[in-house]
């Protein structure tokens, strides 16, 4: 069996994702969507931006025969040239370490570049490097370039002594091999063990890390079928493996689980075990909860209401569009108003739009919000255009995070408390079925390359959902807190 650095990678994110590579149905696959085709695309100009400073050799095969693509680059090597990109190393093991006999190796670096040293060829060696859209030298980054590292030692019998990542907007990253060897080869092992005896790793949701996988629908339905502890919001990795050591491993053992037994847990203590077992319950049962301790604040009506929402690029570091609903409760009127910079260069005069609107002919109405990204991006907008920073403090001071007094006040049978699994479960559902943030991305770029005003209006009808479902759901706490009775509600709702 052949284990590629593309498996590995997958192992390193998602265990179980790279089990279904290789045995998963793949009926159960789904196609790419938008946005990882955009993160395709722009990772393939990335790395044609930095191929531009490197003379190259690239070794002649077919795609995915990596047996006569490992020969064709050890032949290039053997000739000493000075840089090689898209080659195949391959081994069975390197450096005298005893792995999984039933196992060879494939590494693909970016480029090998030729360096000063020793090698089975002569007085050079290789040093491989990767070519990375990211920022940041990730952790999965640094172990995959070790990988690389340690392939390459076998084929040119010499360990170099480093790595590269080549970075996007920065200089290039050294990886040593000391630093990151060990750690590499204890989860190589643990990966060839799960791929050879096809161990299927247990399905586990992790939003923050399932969202651009082709499987994530899949093993979203098995969690499902499971009802899995990790559908609910606050179940870690780390906290579930404790609950597993626990017997702990439903919705219905957990919500049967006296919270004192969970307090000492590394990670949890006394409110993240009650709040705990009141989010399995309210998953078992199906409806909302009121808090133990915390004191409920009403929701007051204002005679005009704003509920606010801002989509961003941020490859292109420009918020382009500003919606507001404004709900005018005398009146009986909900108007929504985008504030659209239809270029990167309208950032400015969209942004003094929405403030004139909001401060000047709105400036005593609450502005609704979900999460702290509005309130952040008004600081960050004001310092860039020169805003007075008076001015901004006292919009600021009207906003009201709908997202924090949601979880101060209730806990929710949803997976998420993100606007889009609270708001669906009240009820409400976007008019568009593919929106979302990072689909808005794609449209905002194909918008700014075809000129298609489709694009730009799929935006703008999204934006408008997010905040009717901020509405929505502000609206559902109010009554939620009056339901309580009269002597739960103490205090105002603010900021």
């Amino acid at each position: 069996m052949l284990l590629t650095d593309d498996l590995f990678l997958q192992y390193l994110r998602c265990h179980r994702r790279a089990f279904l590579e290789l045995y998963g149905d793949p009926d159960h696959r789904e196609a790419p969507g938008d946005y990882l085709k955009k993160i395709i695309a722009d990772s393939t100009a990335n790395r044609k931006a930095v191929l531009r400073d490197y003379d190259y050799i690239r070794p002649d095969y077919e795609a995915k025969d990596f047996v006569a693509g490992a020969a064709a680059t050890e032949a290039l090597m053997a000739q000493g040239v000075d840089c090689i990109y898209k080659g195949v190393l391959l081994s069975p093991g390197a450096g005298g370490i005893d792995l999984n006999e039933n196992l060879q190796y494939v590494a693909k670096p970016d480029l090998l570049v030729r360096q000063p040293g020793y090698s089975k060829w002569g007085d050079w060696e290789y040093e491989p490097a990767q070519i990375k859209l990211g920022r940041r030298p990730k952790l999965e980054y640094q172990l995959i370039a070790t990988f690389n590292l340690w392939v390459l030692s076998d084929v040119q019998s010499n360990m170099p002594e480093a790595t590269w990542l080549m970075l996007r907007d920065r200089e290039p990253f050294c990886v040593l091999w000391e630093d990151r060897l060990e750690q590499m080869l204890e989860i190589l092992e643990g990966c060839g063990t799960t791929l050879v005896h096809q161990h299927e790793p247990e399905v586990f949701v992790a939003r923050n890390r399932c969202g651009l996988c082709d499987w994530q629908n899949f093993c979203h339905e098995t969690a499902l079928e499971q009802r899995h502890l990790s559908l609910l919001p606050g179940v870690t990795p780390k906290r579930y493996g404790f609950l597993k050591e626990l017997s702990i491993t439903t919705v219905e053992t957990l919500r049967q689980t006296k919270p004192k037994s969970l307090e000492n847990l590394p990670g949890f203590g006394p409110d993240v075990a009650q709040k705990m077992v009141d989010q399995a319950q309210a998953s078992w049962s199906d409806r909302a909860l009121p808090p133990r301790t915390v004191p409920m604040p009403p929701v007051m009506r204002s005679p005009v209401e704003l509920y606010f929402d801002i989509e961003a690029e941020p490859e292109l570091g420009v918020a382009f569009l500003h919606g507001v609903l404004a709900v005018d409760h005398r009146l009986g009127t909900e108007t929504f108003h985008p504030f659209v910079a239809e270029h990167p260069d309208d950032e400015q005069q969209c942004w003094e739009e929405f403030l004139h609107f909001v401060c000047e002919v709105h400036g005593d109405a609450p502005v609704y919000h979900f999460c702290s990204y509005e309130s952040d991006t008004m600081r960050r907008l004001g310092r860039l255009y020169g805003t007075d920073a008076v001015k901004i403090e006292q919009l600021v001071d009207r906003f009201v995070d709908i997202h924090y007094w949601v979880t101060q006040t209730v806990t929710m049978p949803v997976e998420s408390y993100a606007l889009k699994h609270i708001a669906r479960w009240i009820g409400f559902d976007w008019r568009d079925s593919e929106a979302n943030g990072a689909q808005a991305i794609f449209w905002y770029v194909e918008w700014l390359k075809t000129g298609d005003r489709a694009q730009l209006d799929r935006i703008i009808i999204y934006n408008e959902d997010d905040c009717r479902a901020t509405y929505i759901v502000k609206e559902w706490l109010a009554e939620f807190v009056w339901s309580l009775g009269p002597d739960s509600a103490k205090t105002e709702l603010t900021a």
